[in-house]
């Protein structure tokens, strides 16, 4: 017999949300804005490089969506997001558009796992490579690393397109100044005018290795990689990293895209997918359990939110984590799972946005 156990959506009031008042909106670029809202009692908790999801209300539909935090809880006294325009995108645009200081937004709580711990005895040379709005999160793991380990070193490789496109560019540069020596922003522009003396063009595999290997810190034992930015930035910097010899453990990356749609076209081109066939689940939510169909073709996100399951979620696209579950039985076919590590697949975590049930005893908690 088919049982389904209703929690309306707009109740919002598990552990994960909360809500934040808007204390200053500063216009970092002409189409990019940094939000900073007031801390909230008790503190909003958030490591360097973690994200938040806003939730709004747009036209009577209510929309999510990630951004990573730029400031950092040892330097700033306010949290922040930064939200670079998108072309037709409906929340990017409402942000930097209608948004006003005293104004109160409901988020998701700070999730993510692009970060790092701090000691003070770390003597550490942290490579970031950023482009566009990827140097949101970057800004507050440097940040971070410069106020927590006085003998560690950053090398900042940032791409934009123009040199009025370049975010964070006075915080930058003051941050060299008040850094020298442990600091070294080196921008690289894909569409500078004439006088531009810096690097220019795309940022290609020869340009890293000149880069990197211009840079001497003999003193530093460790170096560590951060990536952030436009798939190909990070394609191209992931592979000229690993083809000199870098081990995968010291890069760390995060995406803002992904292309579901085309992954899964591909795994059932290879035969990885089961028949999509329409199964129940079970889902235990903050102890309650519910029972409802998934049908095919759907992911399980998907068919629990149609079912008013107050499931959470953030990106819907398997990059954040969010949505995540511990898989208790049964078995699903996980389209994307950049969102998670190697151990917690390992543990038997998937992310319900982009998994699929292929079996029929699918058992899922969400703490």
């Amino acid at each position: 017999m088919f049982n389904l156990f209703k929690r309306k959506k707009e109740d919002h009031k598990g552990s994960q949300y909360t809500s934040l008042k808007i204390r200053e909106i500063v216009r970092e670029t002409p189409d990019t804005v940094t939000i900073y809202f007031e801390q909230p009692e008790p503190y909003l908790e958030y490591k360097a490089g973690q994200y938040l999801t806003v939730i709004l209300d747009i036209n009577g539909k209510e929309e999510r969506r990630s951004y990573s935090l730029c400031t950092s809880p040892y330097v700033d006294p306010h949290p922040g997001i930064t939200v670079k325009r998108v072309r037709g995108g409906l929340v990017s645009n409402y942000l930097n558009d209608q948004l006003r200081p005293g104004k109160t937004i409901e988020i998701m709580k700070p999730m993510g796992h692009f970060t790092t711990d701090y000691h003070s005895q770390n003597q550490r040379h942290f490579v970031m490579i950023a482009g566009g709005s990827g140097i949101t999160p970057i800004m507050g793991i440097t940040k971070s690393v410069l106020i927590n380990e006085p003998q560690s070193k950053v090398t900042l490789i940032y791409c934009s397109r123009s040199e009025n496109e370049i975010i964070f560019k006075k915080a930058l540069e003051d941050l060299e100044s008040k850094y020298e020596g442990r600091l070294m922003v080196i921008h690289n522009l894909s569409q500078p005018s004439d006088s531009w003396t810096g690097l220019k063009g795309r940022l290609d595999s020869q340009k890293i290795k000149d880069i990197l290997s211009s840079i001497s810190y003999p003193e530093l034992k460790q170096v560590e990689y951060f990536l952030c930015g436009p798939e190909g930035i990070m394609e191209t910097a992931e592979s000229t990293l690993l083809g000199m010899g870098v081990d995968s453990k010291f890069i760390h990356k995060e995406s803002f895209y992904s292309n579901l749609e085309a992954k899964e076209e591909e795994l059932k081109a290879a035969g990885k997918l089961a028949p999509e066939l329409t199964r129940e689940v079970e889902v235990i939510l903050e102890g309650e359990t519910y029972h409802f169909e998934v049908p095919a073709g759907k992911t399980i996100l998907e068919a629990g939110l149609d079912h008013d399951v107050d499931m959470p979620y953030s990106c819907q696209s398997g990059l954040c984590t969010a949505c995540r579950g511990k898989l208790l039985s049964g078995k699903v076919d996980m389209i994307e799972d950049a969102g998670l590590s190697k151990s917690e697949i390992e543990e038997g975590y998937i992310l319900c946005c982009s998994s699929k049930p292929a079996s029929s005893d699918v058992k899922i908690i969400i703490e």
